[in-house]
C-alpha cells in the first residue's frame, strides 16, 4: 500500500534531486496519489517541513551517521530526514511510530540492508535527548543558520541589512508551523456576506471585507472560485496594489504581470473600468492572465507578450505603472522553501536586470503620474539600491507620498516584513514622474 510517509519521501527524493519547485512536485504528486484527506495532510506536512528545515535536519544527522551524507543513498538520508522532523517537530507523533516507520520505509524503497542503520541513527539521536547541538556551537552565525535552516550567506546578508534582530524575527516566522493564505474579494461579483455563504464551511476573518485570510479549508476549485468571487492573492501583494491606488480615470501599465494577481486586483480596484495593459515575457503566462480576467469578469484587462526591458511604442502613456520585477523572492520562503538554499551567486545580475527593466517603464510614465517599484525579496541589494540608482539617473522622477498604509504611518520606501500584516516579505516603493 502506498502511504502518506511513503509518498513524502517519494517526492522529497525527486524534488531535492531535480531542484524542482516544491508546490508544483507536491500538488502534482498528491494529484496522482489515492490518498486520503488526512493522508494528504501528513504527506503535506513532512515534504514541506522537511525542505524548510533541511539545514537543521542534516546538521543533526552528521552528527550521528558515519558516513557523510553525500556518500550516502539519496533515499536512505531522505527516509532519515522523515524520520528526525517527524522526532523533532512533529508532536503528534510518537517517537517510537517515526522510527518504526522510517525502517519499514528502508524496506519499502528496497534497501532493506539499510534498515538497521536507520533504526539506530534514529534511535541513538532520541537517546541524545533529542538535541540540536550534542556539542557546543561556539559561531553565533552557524547556531542562527541551524536553528532556523538558513544558509550562512543569506543570515549574513539578512543582518548586514537589518540587523541581527529584525533576520532573527524573519527566519523564526520562515520555518514557522502556520503559513496564512490570503484570498482577494471581487467586488464586482459578489458581496462579503454572499462570498462567506458561497464558501461554506471555510472560515474567513477580514479586516476590510476585500482582504480575507482563510482559517481553514481549501478554496480552489470551489464554486465560488469557478464563479469568479475571489482570487487568491497574499496580503502584501495586495497591499502593493493598494500603494498604487489606480482608479477608474487612470490608464494603468502592469509591465511584469503574470500570473496576474495584482493586476486583477487593480483593475476591481477600477471598478472594471479604465484601461489595465498587462504584459509578460511568454505566452504561456499570458495566458494565465487572460483567462484569470475571464473567470473574474475584468474586461478593462488586455494581456499581451512582450520583453519588459525592451521600449514598446504601442504602450501609451500610463497615469500608474506597476513594475513588480522579477527578484531572488527570498520574502516568500515561507510558502517556498526551496529558494532560500540558492546561492546568492545566483542573483548577481538580477539588480542590472531590474534596473534595466524600471528604467525601461519610466518611459511609459506621464507627466505626474506614478509608478510602484515593487520585489518579493527582502535584499537591500535589490531594493532600495536600485531605488536610488534610478532616482540619481531620472531627475525628472522623486518619491512620491505613501503617507499611510492600513492604518500604519511608514516611509517610502518601505520593507514590509510578516510581523507587519502577517504577509510576505515584500519590498514597494512609489514614484512619481515631477516634469
Amino acid at each position: 500500500m502506498i502511504d502518506a510517509r511513503y509518498t513524502a519521501a517519494k517526492l522529497l527524493d525527486k524534488t531535492l534531486k531535480n531542484d524542482s519547485y516544491s508546490n508544483i512536485q507536491l500538488n502534482s504528486g498528491l494529484e496522482r496519489s489515492d490518498l486520503d484527506a488526512q493522508g494528504k495532510k501528513l504527506c503535506t506536512a513532512i515534504y514541506y517541513g522537511v525542505i524548510q528545515r533541511r539545514i537543521t535536519l542534516d546538521y543533526i544527522l552528521a552528527q550521528y551517521c558515519s558516513r557523510p551524507l553525500a556518500k550516502m543513498d539519496s533515499i536512505i538520508v531522505t527516509i532519515l530526514r522523515c524520520g528526525v522532523y517527524q522526532i523533532l517537530y512533529m508532536d503528534s507523533v510518537p517517537d517510537n511510530a517515526a522510527v518504526n516507520e522510517s525502517v519499514r520505509l528502508a524496506k519499502q524503497f528496497g534497501k532493506t540492508s539499510a534498515s538497521g542503520m536507520v533504526n539506530a541513527v534514529l534511535r541513538n539521536f532520541i537517546r541524545g535527548g533529542k538535541k540540536l547541538f550534542a556539542k557546543e556551537e561556539k559561531d553565533d552565525i552557524k547556531r542562527f543558520s541551524v536553528m532556523y535552516s538558513i544558509p550562512v550567506e543569506l543570515i549574513r546578508s539578512l543582518v548586514n541589512d537589518y540587523g541581527e534582530d529584525r533576520a532573527k524575527a524573519f527566519a523564526e516566522f520562515s520555518v514557522g508551523d502556520e503559513k496564512a493564505t490570503f484570498i482577494r474579494r471581487n467586488p464586482l461579483k459578489c458581496s462579503y456576506e454572499e462570498l462567506v455563504k458561497a464558501l461554506g464551511n471555510v472560515e474567513l476573518s477580514t479586516d476590510d471585507q476585500l482582504c480575507c485570510r482563510l482559517e481553514n479549508g481549501g478554496v480552489i476549485g470551489t464554486n465560488a472560485f469557478k464563479s469568479g468571487f475571489f482570487h487568491v492573492q497574499d496580503i502584501s501583494s495586495q497591499i502593493c496594489c493598494e500603494v498604487l491606488a489606480p482608479t477608474e480615470n487612470d490608464v494603468v501599465l502592469d509591465i511584469c504581470a503574470a500570473p496576474g494577481g495584482k493586476t486583477f486586483t487593480m483593475a476591481e480596484m477600477m471598478n472594471g473600468r479604465g484601461e489595465i495593459h498587462a504584459f509578460d515575457l511568454h505566452e504561456k503566462r499570458v495566458k494565465l492572465i487572460s483567462e484569470g480576467a475571464e473567470r473574474l469578469g475584468l474586461p478593462n484587462i488586455s494581456a499581451k507578450s512582450g520583453d519588459a526591458s525592451v521600449y514598446n511604442e504601442d504602450i501609451p502613456k500610463c497615469t500608474k505603472i506597476l513594475c513588480d520585477v522579477p527578484c531572488s523572492g527570498f520574502g516568500v520562503i515561507s510558502h517556498k522553501p526551496e529558494i532560500k538554499y540558492k546561492s546568492l551567486s545566483e542573483f548577481e545580475r538580477l539588480p542590472e536586470i531590474q534596473y534595466n527593466i524600471a528604467q525601461n517603464a519610466l518611459n511609459y510614465l506621464a507627466i505626474g503620474g506614478e509608478m510602484v517599484y515593487s520585489t518579493c525579496t527582502v535584499r537591500k541589494a535589490e531594493n532600495e539600491e536600485v531605488v536610488e540608482r534610478l532616482l540619481k539617473n531620472n531627475p525628472d522622477i522623486v518619491l512620491a507620498d505613501i503617507s499611510e498604509i492600513r492604518g500604519r504611518k511608514y516611509s517610502n520606501p518601505v520593507t514590509f516584513f510578516p510581523d507587519d500584516f502577517g504577509g510576505d516579505g515584500f519590498f514597494v516603493a512609489k514614484l512619481k514622474k515631477v516634469k
